[in-house]
């Protein structure tokens, strides 16, 4: 499918199911009062896409639709004159610790990005691309894909700016459509709004798609149009964001990676997507670490602004009699010297110098229900963390930091965590191997690469290891047994090397213990009982008489 064509009404109507729902992620991943509020029906039935106009929203009536939806949700309940103002609301950026926390146990330790043994060129060119940003913007990707359900890696080049190789930039999932085959992603088209000027909008469309010899092609283009209608094309160069890519263009009006396969890789957070399990499209995205936790989000916000309403009402106050006010003056009203010592005789008869109780000053403080607020506070979090696939020790939770913990209790401890991980391993592996093969196809053909392009092995680190001092008793242990070989005991203690390395390091360590052993005695030598040799032609040295 090539660009889209004049007055296309814009977001694009494959993503009507999908867009208000990355809407709610991604305010919550914000994590400002302003953008849920947007999001949970501030205006109801629109809501404004991130970084673009409206998507209307189906069904929207006050009992039922998303309308009725949104509205019982603490966020998206009306305003009221009463308690309902912005300061009074609390957020509690659970979402953005959650999306934080996978991206850490992902990309906390920067995975091995490994090329064959007689490939030591492409290896070097790895370990330059590596120390090049590369595992920051895998950490941001992780990060953003955990909100948004997936993340888009694009092989990006400018020699304008860098002179000597490609680099990565990451796109978001809620400003890209995408087109899938058989679950393998062959185009999508990213927008970004450019310029707004009164009811004018421009955007910037990015196409990537494969052109007949499965080589990846981009396509750029510019429309100028409405909040919510693409409107139609204008030149490149009439806006400056755009017009950087006017000299990139060829002949045919793309820029041709001369590479197969496309400049972009999508990779999913996890799978399968349940909410979309029956959409065309969004099937075959990724699912959110925020997907299902949604009302126990907006159900902790309310617990902590209860409780910190019951904070600001349990303030101390005092009431005072209308005759301990000084008065200001006729029409100027009247106020209390709280730190005045003596007061002159009152007269306590009648509601005109009292307050309710009949006393002249009255202490009102109500009880702020501290215990039964942090216990709510914390089933809230436990389930969001339980049903997100987190365990409470990743968040520090229940943690006991005065006991050193073996690797293997903490594995226990954060099993489910650690299985989360494993999940979403399974597709950064294969997405990032696609992506680090175009990256290497591209640094060959257009930055004259002098090595051999191959597709690289990525090896992620264990989620917990053991530490040098526990792996050296284990292996002590195991050498005293004599249950294992030396092979066996180096890679215990260094379970990130390769069989290389191991080897290696057998070798000298065997070459070491041969050279520090005692010399073995001659056995055409005898010794007496006194350690002294026996001279076998001389009769008394062997004691023989």
């Amino acid at each position: 499918m090539p660009l889209p064509v004049k007055d296309t009404p814009w977001p694009p109507r494959q993503l009507a199911t999908i867009a208000p729902k990355m809407l709610q992620w991604s305010a919550w991943y914000e994590g400002t009062p302003e953008a849920l509020q947007y999001a949970y029906g501030r205006n109801y039935g629109t809501a404004t896409y991130p970084g673009d106009a409206r998507v209307t929203m189906a069904r929207d009536n006050r009992n039922g639709g998303i309308r009725g939806v949104l509205a019982r949700f603490w966020w998206g309940r009306p305003i009221n004159n009463q308690g309902g103002l912005l300061r009074d609301m609390l957020h509690v950026p659970i979402a953005a610790d959650l999306c934080q926390a996978s991206a850490d146990l992902l990309f906390a330790e920067q995975p091995q990005l490994r090329a064959s043994k007689t490939n030591t060129k492409l290896q070097d060119r790895l370990d330059e691309l590596g120390n090049d940003g590369l595992f920051a913007s895998l950490a941001e990707a992780a990060e953003v894909a955990a909100a948004l359900g997936g993340v888009y890696l694009r092989v990006t080049w400018d020699k304008d700016l860098r002179a000597d190789a490609p680099f990565t930039t990451v796109l978001d999932a809620d400003t890209a459509l995408p087109e899938f085959q058989w679950g393998i992603l062959r185009a999508v088209t990213f927008w970004q709004i450019v310029g707004q000027e009164g009811q004018t909008v421009w955007r910037h469309l990015e196409r990537h798609e494969l052109d007949a010899n499965g080589n990846g092609v981009i396509q750029h283009a510019l429309y100028m149009g409405t909040a919510d209608n693409l409107g139609r094309t204008v030149p490149l160069a009439d806006r400056p964001e755009t017009a950087v890519f006017v000299a990139a263009l060829n002949e045919e009006g793309v820029i041709d990676t001369q590479t197969p396969g496309l400049a972009v890789v999508y990779i999913p957070n996890q799978r399968p997507q349940r909410t979309w399990r029956r959409d065309p499209l969004g099937r075959q995205l990724g699912r959110s670490d925020l997907d299902g936790v949604e009302s126990l989000m907006d159900a902790l916000d309310e617990t902590y602004s209860s409780w910190m309403r019951d904070v600001r009402l349990g303030k101390a106050r005092i009431l005072a009699a209308k005759s301990m006010l000084e008065g200001l003056g006729p029409g100027a009203g009247a106020t209390f010297d709280n730190e005045q010592e003596i007061y002159s005789p009152l007269n306590m008869i009648g509601s005109s110098t009292t307050n309710a109780s009949g006393l002249p000053i009255e202490q009102v403080q109500f009880k702020i229900r501290f215990a039964e607020h942090k216990a709510t506070a914390e089933q809230w979090v436990s389930d969001i963390l339980r049903t997100a696939g987190y365990s409470a020790q990743t968040f520090g939770e229940q943690s006991d930091i005065t006991v050193q913990r073996t690797a293997t209790e903490v594995d226990a401890r954060e099993q489910r965590s650690l299985l989360t991980r494993e999940r979403k391993i399974r597709h950064w592996r294969p997405g990032l191997q696609d992506y680090l093969e175009k990256l290497i196809s591209v640094d060959v053909k257009l930055f004259a690469g002098t090595y051999t392009a191959e597709r690289p092995d990525v090896k992620f680190s264990d989620g917990v290891q053991e530490s040098q001092l526990s792996l050296a008793q284990t292996a002590l242990a195991l050498k005293q047994a004599e249950a294992a070989s030396t092979e066996v005991l180096v890679a215990l203690v260094h379970p990130d090397w390769e069989d290389d390395d191991v080897q290696a390091e057998v070798v000298k360590i065997k070459a070491e213990a041969a050279a520090a052993a005692p010399p073995m005695p001659n056995p055409d030598h005898a010794f007496g009982p006194d350690g002294q040799p026996i001279d076998p032609n001389d009769p008394a040295s062997s004691g023989q008489q």
